[in-house]
């Protein structure tokens, strides 16, 4: 609305349009950047890991989500090789902690083609789950994605959470 359609409602002024204005501009440049993305499916996933579709090694991505599972942070941990990622739990909860994170989502790319889950893969999830619960933090999944030319389908990701091993 402009100043003008302002004025037109009742009881508004010249002065009071303008408050009113500049009030919805400083909360637009407050909330400038600011990611709002709702994470609950791996679908949701799967397009915020757009940046690393096509790379020949293993990227460890962790979501930093707020009670209302909105995205607070996403931060990639670590950078492998084609088929390995090293990560440690405390390289996940550092950022918890500093952004007050009420669960986190973990996941990872599978350059190899073949989303199944490794021994080290439910080891490490494991692992980070139950720090989690030190932190008073839940681990809401892991999503192991292939990112191929056909795009997103359910043949290309394993949610170890869809599959009860979370």
């Amino acid at each position: 609305m402009s100043i003008s359609d302002l004025k037109g409602i009742h009881g508004l002024g010249t002065v009071k349009s303008c408050e009113i204005l500049a009030c919805f501009e400083l909360g637009r440049r407050m909330l400038k950047g600011k990611k709002s993305s709702i994470l609950l499916s791996p679908k949701d996933v799967w397009e915020r890991m757009g940046d690393i579709r096509g790379s020949k090694k293993e990227h460890f991505v962790v979501f930093y989500l707020d009670s209302r599972n909105q995205e607070i942070q996403r931060e990639i941990i670590s950078v492998g090789t084609l088929n390995e990622s090293l990560v440690h739990p405390r390289e996940v909860f550092e950022s918890a902690i500093k952004n007050n994170a009420s669960s986190i989502i973990i996941a990872h790319n599978h350059p190899s083609g073949n989303a199944k889950p490794s021994a080290a893969d439910i080891a490490m999830t494991q692992k980070v789950r139950a720090a989690l619960v030190l932190l008073d933090s839940d681990l809401a999944d892991h999503i192991i994605m292939l990112f191929g030319q056909d795009g997103y389908s359910a043949s290309n990701y394993t949610s170890l959470a869809d599959e009860g091993t979370i």
